[in-house]
C-alpha cells in the first residue's frame, strides 16, 4: 500500500553490498554511435556522494555502430532490443533491468548534462516528493533573435502548448513536461503501469501520477538542443501523439488505481 501524501512512499532498501542507496541511470539509445560513449562517460563520472550508480543502456535496435561501441564500454549493463520499439519501450526495458532504489532517465545524446543528477534527485533524497522533473525553462527561456537565437521556434510553441494543456487539465503550474530528466522510485512503475512505447511515455507516466496525487516537483536543469543533422528525432507528429496522450489520461479510467489521496483527480 502506498503511503499517504506528504510521507516517504516506500522504505528505502540499502544496496546489499555496501548499505548505500543506489540510483539506476536508464539510457535509451537508437543510432547514437556519435555520442553514446561520451554520454556514458559523463554519467559514470558524476559524483553523487554516498549514492551509488548503475548505468543501464538499452540499445533499441540501432542500425549504426551503437551496439559495437557499447560492447567496449566497461561497467555498464546493456539491454538489447532486436528491433526498434520506441523510446518508451526502451525505458520500460531499462527499468525492468534496474536494481536501484531510484531511477533517472538520461537521453543518449548530449542535450542534457549528467552533472544535473544531484539537483534532480535531491528532493527525493530529502523525502520532499515522489517524482522530480527537470525543467529546461527555470534557468532560461530560449531566444529567437540575435547571435544566441534558437532555431526551434516551432518546437518551443509546441512545448508551450503541451505545458498549457497539461497544467489546465491537471490543475498544475509547472514550466516544463518535456525535459529529459525525470527521477522516481523504481517501484513507481509497478504501482503505475505505463503502456506508451514512444516519446509520449513520459507524458502518460506524469499524467497518471498527477491524477493519483503523487507529489511531483520540478527543478532547473541545463539544456543544449542538437540539430536534426546531428540526430534529433522528435517531430511535430510526436507532438500530436503527446497531446492526445495528455487528454486521454485525464479522461480515461485508471483501472489499477494503485494510490488515491485527498489530492487525487480521479
Amino acid at each position: 500500500m502506498a503511503a499517504p501524501i506528504g510521507q516517504v512512499p516506500y522504505a528505502l532498501t540499502p544496496c546489499a553490498k555496501t548499505g548505500l542507496m543506489k540510483l539506476s541511470v536508464i539510457i535509451p539509445a537508437y543510432n547514437e554511435s556519435a555520442t553514446i560513449r561520451e554520454v556514458v562517460a559523463k554519467a559514470s563520472d558524476v559524483d553523487l556522494g554516498e549514492v551509488e550508480k548503475e548505468i543501464i543502456v538499452v540499445d533499441d535496435g540501432s542500425q549504426d555502430d551503437t551496439a559495437r561501441i557499447l560492447k567496449t564500454i566497461p561497467n555498464i549493463h546493456v539491454v538489447v532490443h532486436a528491433r526498434n520499439s520506441g523510446k518508451g519501450a526502451a525505458i520500460s526495458s531499462g527499468i525492468r533491468a534496474a536494481t536501484g532504489d531510484w531511477v533517472i532517465i538520461q537521453d543518449a545524446d548530449l542535450e542534457y548534462d549528467p552533472a544535473d543528477y544531484r539537483t534532480v534527485i535531491e528532493p527525493l533524497l530529502r523525502g520532499e516528493c515522489d517524482v522530480a522533473m527537470g525543467s529546461r525553462f527555470l534557468y532560461e527561456r530560449p531566444v529567437f533573435w540575435g547571435k544566441r537565437r534558437s532555431p526551434y521556434f516551432i518546437h518551443y510553441i509546441g512545448n508551450l502548448t503541451v505545458i498549457a494543456v497539461t497544467n489546465f487539465l491537471y490543475g498544475r503550474s509547472f514550466t516544463d513536461y518535456e525535459g529529459c530528466y525525470k527521477a522516481f522510485a523504481r517501484r513507481t512503475l509497478g504501482e503505475v503501469p505505463v503502456s506508451a512505447t514512444g516519446f509520449e511515455f513520459d507524458n502518460e507516466l506524469i499524467c497518471k501520477l498527477l491524477r493519483l496525487g503523487y507529489r511531483v516537483v520540478e527543478v532547473p536543469i541545463t539544456y543544449r538542443p542538437r540539430t536534426y543533422e546531428s540526430g534529433k528525432k522528435i517531430t511535430w507528429k510526436h507532438g500530436i501523439k503527446i497531446l492526445w496522450t495528455i487528454v486521454k489520461w485525464r479522461l480515461a479510467p485508471l483501472k489499477f488505481c494503485a494510490r488515491r489521496t485527498d489530492n487525487a483527480l480521479c
